[in-house]
């Protein structure tokens, strides 16, 4: 199933965070500077700030998303070889990024190091936890464990690298590019660009990149020059299998579902030195996704091709 407020609330978390410059300020080439001690004016707004949009998300899950839909005993949904798995990379890159500006506003805040690891890095788990249940509780939908498994990984990517690092050498990236399979099923991936970017798997595209300059620190390395990994999906027309009239339809292409495998560089753009507050806050907010750059990828059906050019 396509759960389409899943990736609205996350990017609406995200980005609320990803722009508040009184954090992008604290960013300093190290990461954050924490206070010496506790700044409760600082913690209040944090709590606040996340307790705002937690209750917000939840109003919106209760009262809007799900108020056509019938309530139901809870229930699960296994969904494990659902889209590819290309959602649950989805949910793991959702989870992630909630957990990263969790435990950078704790430390900004001036919460102790494993205070803001522990309790700041939870909060991708914590956010979209309320989703997997509303998701039980309700017709048309299901609690899905494999959800909840990879919002736990992105979760664990965050604070196993604060407590490992002190940073995060390993980041998340996202890119989409517009597909054809729209077209044929708009009823199910939507009829306009924005329905598209957020329901038509086959056009995402979710990466780990790793900064080269952190783990080889005696190279001469640009230090925002990354290398990525990623991983999409092509032709799903549904959630499991495509569906059988369009095989039998003369007139429609067939299409086969296939795996992707990239690798291609990447841009940290959180580690270019700018003075200015705007650009910081910038650099901070598309540092979410993928930058454009040459790509090699593997495709299950079609083997090896190189992108001049991979959004």
């Amino acid at each position: 199933m396509i759960n389409l407020s899943k990736y609205i609330f996350m990017f609406i978390f995200s980005l609320l965070i990803a722009g508040n410059p009184q954090l992008i300020v604290a960013q300093s080439d190290s990461g954050f500077n924490a206070p010496d001690s506790l700044n409760i004016k600082r913690l209040r707004n944090v709590i606040l700030t996340e307790s705002a949009i937690y209750i917000g998300g939840l109003f919106y899950l209760n009262n809007i998303w799900y108020k056509n839909h019938r309530p139901v005993p809870f229930h699960f949904y296994n969904d494990i070889k659902g889209w590819n798995q290309v959602d649950k990379t989805g949910h793991m890159y959702s989870a992630y990024y909630q957990s990263f500006y969790g435990v950078k506003a704790l430390q900004w805040a001036g919460v102790s190091r494993e205070k803001s690891i522990w309790f700041g890095g939870s909060l991708g788990l914590l956010m979209q936890t309320p989703i997997e249940i509303f998701d039980g509780l309700y017709e048309g939908y299901g609690f899905s464990t494999t959800d909840m498994l990879a919002n736990t990984a992105g979760s664990a990517l965050v604070i196993g690298q604060e407590l490992m690092w002190d940073e995060q050498r390993i980041t998340m990236k996202f890119s989409y590019h517009p597909t054809r399979y729209p077209g044929y099923r708009p009823s199910l991936f939507g009829e306009t660009q924005a329905e598209n970017f957020f329901t038509d798997y086959n056009g995402h595209s979710y990466w780990l990149s790793v900064n080269f300059s952190k783990f080889l620190p005696e190279k001469n390395i640009p230090r925002w020059l990354n290398i990525a990994v990623g991983y999409g999906g092509d032709g799903m027309l549904s959630e499991f299998e495509n569906p059988h009239y369009y095989n039998q339809d003369t007139s429609q292409p067939v299409f086969e579902r296939s795996r992707q495998f990239y690798i291609s560089l990447d841009a940290d753009l959180s580690r270019i030195c700018t003075k200015s507050i705007f650009l910081k806050i910038v650099l901070q907010a598309l540092n979410m996704i993928k930058f454009p750059a040459p790509a090699f990828e593997y495709n299950t059906t079609e083997g090896i091709r190189f992108h001049p050019l991979y959004f």
